[in-house]
């Protein structure tokens, strides 16, 4: 959806601000809820919080707030420079976003997303959730790295599909729905508009797949006269 890069930064934005406050919540009430409270006594897992002094990190207990914000810091630069352009170029190696359906080339896009911004969220959140105050061991690193990546994994894949991204692109929908009511108007000019042109373009598109046909075909031959060459 995004057209440009200050589109992209935007759409990023959303998606990291609600991504964020969904694994945080994630995170300390449904993976760690039931351990701060068993470990408190208290009743609720923000009394919890409150009562230890707030949430470890970087070997210190830091607000709520603050580990949002943090969160945030990590994840909108590790999407920007890695996660949005890596996974569009993932997701157009496996599908041509010219041929393909666009909910089929967007979904792919979002596995392709999940697929770098999981484990590398969760290499991250091993550093600075690392329990210091017991030393440190590289092994232990890797294996609550590994833990992490196992807890988030099935969260962020379905969370993202059904939840987050239809969210975000409502909401960018609205942000820019100037910009994208003019590109639908061009595109629905570029369409066919009677009998005479759709045939016409139906012929176009076969003549295209011949083509692309050949080419494969010719392809083929070189390769197997390659083949028969080298083993003469």
């Amino acid at each position: 959806m995004p057209r440009n890069q200050f589109q992209r930064m935007v759409f990023a934005f959303l998606t990291v601000v609600i991504t964020v406050h969904a694994y945080v919540f994630y995170s300390l009430y449904v993976v760690n809820g039931n351990t701060l409270m068993e470990v408190t006594g208290e009743s609720s897992v923000l009394h919890a919080i409150n009562a230890q002094g707030g949430v470890y990190m970087f070997a210190h207990m830091l607000p709520i707030w603050a580990v949002v914000l943090i969160e945030f810091a990590f994840a909108y630069t590790l999407e920007i420079l890695v996660g949005s352009p890596l996974s569009f170029k993932m997701a157009s190696r496996m599908f041509d976003p010219k041929k393909n359906h666009p909910m089929i080339f967007e979904t792919v896009i979002i596995s392709c997303t999940v697929l770098i911004m999981c484990p590398a969220m969760s290499f991250i959140a091993a550093w600075i959730y690392y329990p210091y105050y017991a030393g440190f061991n590289l092994l232990t690193l890797l294996a609550n790295w590994l833990k992490l990546v196992c807890f988030n994994f099935p969260f962020a894949f379905f969370s993202q599909v059904f939840f987050i991204q239809p969210l975000v692109r409502w909401l960018f929908s609205k942000l820019f729905a100037t910009d994208i009511k003019a590109r639908n108007a061009n595109a629905e000019e570029e369409r066919p508009q009677d009998e005479q042109e759709v045939i016409a373009d139906i012929f176009r598109r076969m003549d295209k797949i011949q083509e692309d046909l050949a080419h494969e075909r010719r392809q083929r031959k070189r390769l197997a006269e390659k083949v028969n060459t080298t083993k003469g």
